[in-house]
């Protein structure tokens, strides 16, 4: 667990902002951003203007380029460039609402660890959103729950928010971490990411709040999510997640009986609010875990 009476009344926020040839959007998005501590750019190779864009736009964002590729690798690079007290992961393709950052932030004022966008609470909803994602979102949604004991909403919605100091915890690969040499993506590079995160944030026991947020049509471009492959990969993540929870448990269970020690990370279900206020959830359950990224996975 974190130690949430060290954490500042007025934290300062990061907002981290993974990018790929969104320079078009950038101009719309960025001036929208309520003033915080740092924006943190993190760019994938762009071909467009996209780093200069965004440096005529904010001319003290920092930017940061990913090591590997996949949205998943660019959000780690993201965090650990992060100096602030609180982390917004926000999209650039504009379907984030910049307005509802305050809302986020409020939530972990309140005593969340975790602040977890979702669509599908009252004040939630999406305009980019169809009818055969939405089924699947919710057909996985009603699986992670079953496998992992949670109570999730909104599975893969990537709009969340933070404490930076839950970040050791969530033990995501380190960006140092070479791209496989057959082009392959290590395990948690990729969409599935949010996950991953979700999964970890409940291994982790976690106090999490979900936040109703309205998921905006992308401006310019189009979105890199496939519905098919990518839906598959979080349909692994939640396999591949439990699986990692479970292994952790036995680890440290056979470090309790030789003496040694292991991290307390107790599991946790989460419910969602039914106000737009970001009502904390109650953990009801709990086992034991260590925090500790398996980074040898590749798909």
């Amino acid at each position: 667990m974190t130690a949430s009476t060290a954490r500042p009344a007025d934290p300062r926020v990061s907002v981290v902002i993974p990018a790929r040839n969104e320079a078009r959007n950038l101009e719309i998005i960025l001036p929208k951003l309520p003033p915080v501590y740092e924006v943190i750019l993190v760019d994938g190779n762009s071909v467009d203007d996209t780093i200069a864009t965004a440096q005529r736009l904010m001319p003290d964002i920092r930017v940061v380029h990913q090591t590997r590729k996949g949205k998943g690798n660019a959000l780690a690079c993201g965090f650990e460039a992060v100096t602030g007290d609180v982390v917004v992961m926000f999209d650039a393709d504009c379907s984030a609402d910049p307005d509802e950052i305050p809302r986020f932030v409020q939530a972990l004022r309140d005593g969340a660890d975790v602040a977890k966008g979702t669509r599908y609470a009252l004040g939630g909803g999406s305009d980019d959103i169809t009818i055969v994602r939405n089924l699947g979102n919710r057909g996985l949604n009603v699986l992670c729950n079953l496998i992992l004991g949670t109570r999730y909403s909104d599975l893969c919605y990537g709009y969340n928010a933070f404490w930076a100091d839950t970040l050791p915890e969530i033990a995501l690969l380190s960006s140092t971490l070479p791209q496989p040499a057959d082009g392959s993506m290590r395990w948690g590079d990729g969409f599935e990411i949010e996950t991953v995160l979700t999964c970890r944030w409940s291994a982790a026991e976690l106090r999490i709040a979900e936040v109703p947020s309205h998921e905006k049509l992308r401006v310019h471009g189009s979105s890199n999510l496939n519905a098919v492959t990518d839906g598959i990969r979080v349909l692994k993540s939640i396999v591949h997640e439990r699986r990692r929870a479970v292994d952790a448990r036995s680890r440290a269970k056979v470090a309790a009986l030789a003496g040694g020690s292991a991290t307390t990370l107790p599991a946790a279900p989460v419910s969602p609010v039914d106000a737009p206020t970001g009502e904390i959830v109650t953990p009801t359950t709990s086992a034991t875990v260590a925090a500790r990224a398996l980074e040898g996975d590749v798909v």
